[in-house]
């Protein structure tokens, strides 16, 4: 052997150790990465349920906002029908009311006309 199969056997031995020392760490990147797809794959799955019950409650909840809708509907045209019942109450006997209270007032100003007052005095 020579010095130069000796120097090619000490440079073919500093490869193979940096080789070793540079394939443990991608060895590690290597699981790394299989832990990271086994946790997408996990997440994926777990999610999955969670759409799937977040889409049945907005159903749920479009049919109560349609239930809720038609009952303000039903309120709207009961308001308006009292509205109107009030309207012909106050006509019907608020008329009248009116007018007998300004009878009750002119009857009750002619029994004050004819009575005398506390400072006059009859001679």
């Amino acid at each position: 052997m020579s010095g130069g199969d000796i120097a090619g056997l000490i440079a073919a031995g500093v490869f193979a150790v940096l080789v070793a020392l540079l394939a443990v760490p991608l060895v590690k990147l290597g699981k790394v990465f299989d832990q990271t797809t086994d946790s997408i794959k996990d997440v994926s799955d777990g999610i999955t349920p969670i759409l799937e019950e977040t889409t049945e409650t907005l159903r749920e909840t479009n049919k109560q906002l349609a239930r809720v809708d038609a009952i303000t509907r039903n309120v709207q045209d009961v308001t308006g029908n009292v509205s109107a019942l009030i309207a012909l109450f106050a006509a019907t006997v608020g008329g009248p009311l009116i007018k007998l209270a300004g009878f009750s007032a002119a009857v009750r100003a002619a029994f004050r006309f004819g009575r005398p007052r506390k400072g006059d005095h009859a001679e």
